[in-house]
């Protein structure tokens, strides 16, 4: 298996002198589509731009085309007069005064949803590892449900909202759980009990096509790959490959275990909340619970034991460097615990924007 990858990342687009989101018109939509063709898309609000990558061999691979996605969307914005951030949320513009790209689709989705989505003013990164035969993408999901915590704690990146200090690490999370079909998915018996229930949501009316099935993870409605969805897109590239390489050696270790007949425990969505809420809250450095133990962990503990679950196949997959960043986020903080660093040194909002702005870049 080759374990193929794809990343999603969506960007802030700011007012280099007000520091504000802002919209760009789909001025720089328009000008990476001469160079990137599709990669880049524009999204529900104006203030933001999506970027994905093509399909990648392995995370060296990875690394480049999203270093060169994110060089490219940055020069392009200089260039009309923005910068480009990212982060979860921003720290103080409000969602109420973005504008909304018109669009049939988002227009249906705002006539539905209403103020959920002219707020859900968030910017994720998404991981696509390459999967075709569905039935086991619905194996491998049921069971990465568990570990998507421990994912969610690495990338946690979003402290502020609308000019506050939320108290949480990600406060992401909070503003997308007000969709609905988002959060930990529950266990699918196999991939025609997945489907039966998509099938049923169409012909209920609840929703049209499976892409509004928005879950932390999925199996991907049209691509033949299982998507994570769960992280707040991370400052850096380097943060953005290490948590790459740990999913797609998740997915390795995973399939390797089924394809022995080994099976990893099923938890109940529930108790896989408790982890969430967890990480939403404290990001690296609160407690986890261990359900094998029943007993709560230090999530750094956690992240090591996720280390030596996954060393076996680490080699294969050529990605050792990329995942033992994970030790520089533990020691660094995640893009949550800089930024609120930040804000301690300085009770300045915009200094956070700058340290964004400036962490977005860093390293291309």
């Amino acid at each position: 298996m080759k374990f193929t990858l794809g990343i999603e990342e969506e960007y802030q687009i700011i007012d280099p002198i007000s520091r504000e989101l802002i919209s760009h018109d789909q001025q720089i939509v328009a000008e990476a589509a001469k160079v990137l063709n599709d990669q880049v898309k524009a999204e529900m609000h104006q203030a933001v731009v999506e970027v994905g990558t093509n399909i990648c061999e392995d995370v060296t691979d990875a690394r480049q085309q999203i270093t060169h996605l994110r060089k490219s969307i940055s020069g392009i914005a200089n260039d009309l007069g923005f910068k480009i951030g990212a982060a979860g949320t921003h720290p103080f513009s409000k969602w109420e005064t973005q504008l909304i790209t018109p669009n049939p689709r988002y227009d249906e989705i705002i006539t539905e949803l209403q103020d959920t989505a002219r707020s859900n003013l968030i910017f994720g990164l998404h991981v696509h590892v390459g999967m075709a035969d569905k039935e086991m993408a619905i194996h491998l999901v049921n069971a990465m449900r568990y570990f998507l915590p421990h994912l969610y704690a690495l990338s946690t990146n979003s402290p502020f909202w609308e000019g506050r200090n939320t108290g949480f690490k990600s406060f992401r999370s909070k503003v997308f759980d007000k969709f609905p079909r988002t959060g930990i998915p529950g266990v699918f018996e196999n991939y025609a009990h997945y489907e039966h229930y998509v099938n049923l949501l169409v012909k209920t009316k609840c929703i049209d096509n499976p892409k509004k099935i928005w879950w932390d993870i999925r199996v991907h409605p049209f691509f033949p790959t299982l998507e994570v969805r769960i992280c707040d897109v991370p400052l850096t590239v380097d943060e953005t490959i290490c948590i790459t390489a740990i999913i797609q050696a998740l997915v390795a270790k995973l399939y390797d275990l089924r394809k022995h007949n080994l099976n990893f425990m099923n938890y109940h969505r529930a108790l896989i909340n408790e982890n969430k809420w967890r990480a939403s809250r404290y990001g690296i450095d609160g407690k986890m619970i261990d359900f094998g133990k029943e007993a709560e962990v230090e999530t750094r503990l956690l992240m090591l034991e996720l280390l030596e679950f996954i060393d076996d196949v680490v080699d294969d997959l050529g990605s050792r460097k990329e995942i033992e960043y994970i030790h520089q986020i533990l020691k660094k903080g995640t893009g949550a615990d800089r930024q609120l660093e930040i804000f301690r040194q300085t009770n300045d909002l915009t200094k956070v924007v700058d340290y964004i702005t400036d962490q977005t870049i860093s390293g291309l």
